[in-house]
């Protein structure tokens, strides 16, 4: 006799969802909890511009110790999340060499406490100005220092935005004029990583093999694999993304195509005339005025060009609470930086001659302190969506 098996019949009731096999139920895909990377990038790019106002070491040695304990809270475990390190080594390479530059090629900073005295050599009268050696003193160094440190505080702050920031969700957030400008920048960004990982993979293949890794020719060595490899990946990317459709264009009317022409042209023309205005005495009238009608010729000239892009957008992030609490964190630290610039330039900037040790000043560097709230308001990546 063929033995039946009951049928739930339970389950078939009206109403009632459908039981799998396995004896779970089904779940909806949980939605993605990750901040816009916009806010990201604004968050961080308004921690650089706080840091071109200052160059009180202290106050920018505060804007990278909020940046790195944000990086550590809120970065995914993802590979182009690791590059925040490559930043911090470029950072300290820039202030290497900028100290290097001016202990060889001196400085027009005066001094009246020198450390060192290198030999000197003559140059030609249509070099004057530029010396190779000679004295080295403490206020030309501290000068050195500072400036350098402020260039640091910018890279390292370009490298929390790419280290928190998707570069695939941002290309998802770019208007389609810039869609094209967009993939070649997130191409990059997210090899990036991969050419890292290819110098020590390398590096290390050489030292278990007893073959130098260091040097002129152990450069030579490494980077020649490393430059075909990329040569070999971009190739083939290139390959799969015209299979995929990448790079087509939709047919737009030739007016259309002017009057994008024109307004983005004359756009970025007023915007580079407003911001001169607001850099000169004699344009300050009208440079707020240009300056907005720039950014809004240009922005119209982009909604235009963004008809030959044919593309759609898959389940695009939205701009939460979150993200404008972000945004604003970093807006505001710009802001008071700014104000605070104006107001005590002598705080913000300390002078090297006579020299002296530079102090803290207290509301600023609490202005500083508003660029952690991204740790607190902001997703955790660690936790589930």
């Amino acid at each position: 006799m063929r033995r039946t098996t009951p049928r739930p019949a339970d389950s078939r009731a009206a109403g009632a969802a459908p039981v799998p096999e396995s004896g779970t139920p089904h779940r909806r895909a949980a939605q993605p909890t990750a901040l816009h990377p916009g806010a990201w990038w604004l968050w961080s790019l308004s921690l650089g511009t706080a840091a071109t106002r200052t160059t009180n070491p202290l106050l920018l040695t505060l804007l990278i110790t909020v940046s790195a304990y944000v990086v550590a809270t809120r970065r995914p475990d993802t590979p182009w999340s690791r590059s925040y390190g490559a930043f911090v080594k470029l950072a300290l390479a820039v202030l290497l060499v900028r100290l290097l530059f001016a202990t060889i090629l001196g400085s027009p900073i005066p001094g009246t406490h020198p450390l060192l005295t290198l030999p000197e050599v003559g140059l030609p009268a249509w070099a004057q100005g530029i010396r190779l050696g000679g004295e080295v003193t403490a206020e030309a160094l501290t000068f050195a220092l500072y400036d350098g440190l402020k260039l640091a505080t910018l890279l390292i702050c370009v490298g929390a935005a790419n280290a928190l920031a998707n570069p695939s969700r941002l290309l998802k957030s770019l208007p389609g004029a810039l869609y094209e400008m967009g993939v070649a920048v997130v191409v990059a960004l997210t090899f990036a990583p991969s050419l890292i990982a290819d110098v020590q993979r390398l590096r290390a293949a050489r030292r278990l093999r007893g073959r130098p890794d260091k040097g002129l020719r152990g450069l030579l060595q490494v980077g020649l694999p490393v430059l075909e490899g990329a040569l070999e990946r971009s190739v083939s990317l290139a390959a799969a993304m015209d299979a995929r459709g990448y790079g087509r264009t939709a047919e737009v009317p030739a007016a259309v195509r002017r009057t994008t022409a024109a307004l983005t042209l004359g756009g970025l023309l007023g915007v580079c005339a407003g911001t001169y205005g607001l850099l000169t005495a004699e344009g300050a009238t009208y440079g707020v005025p240009v300056l907005l009608t720039g950014l809004a010729a240009a922005l119209a000239g982009l909604r235009l060009g963004g008809r030959r892009s044919l593309r759609t957008r898959y389940r695009p992030d939205r701009w939460d609470v979150r993200a404008w609490l972000v945004v604003a964190s970093g807006v505001a630290v710009a802001a008071l930086l700014t104000l605070a610039a104006s107001r005590d330039p002598a705080a913000l900037h300390p002078g090297v001659v006579p020299l002296m040790a530079p102090t803290l000043p207290l509301w600023p560097a609490a202005a500083i302190l508003l660029g952690l709230l991204p740790a607190f308001v902001a997703p955790d990546p660690k936790e589930p969506s």
